[in-house]
């Protein structure tokens, strides 16, 4: 899949969300602190299941975490 990327929104979530660390959206979903952090960077997609529970711990639909940047499809 050249020329695709998923970037998201986690980081400003965080911060409106009374400057929430990655440890704690970690443990709200049952993730490590680490893989919170890849996919903040964009070093790791998430799950879809993961994704969903991002976004249902800022009580923001799908698409308004993550962002799919294409290559035209």
């Amino acid at each position: 899949m050249t020329g695709t990327r998923i970037t998201n929104q986690i980081r400003l979530l965080r911060f409106m969300a009374g400057e929430m660390t990655q440890a704690e959206l970690g443990e709200r979903i049952s993730m490590t602190r680490q893989t919170i952090a890849a996919i903040e960077a964009g070093k790791y997609s998430p799950t879809l299941e993961a994704a969903f529970r991002i976004a249902k711990v800022f009580d923001k639909p799908l698409d308004a975490v993550f962002q799919w940047e294409g290559d035209g499809l």
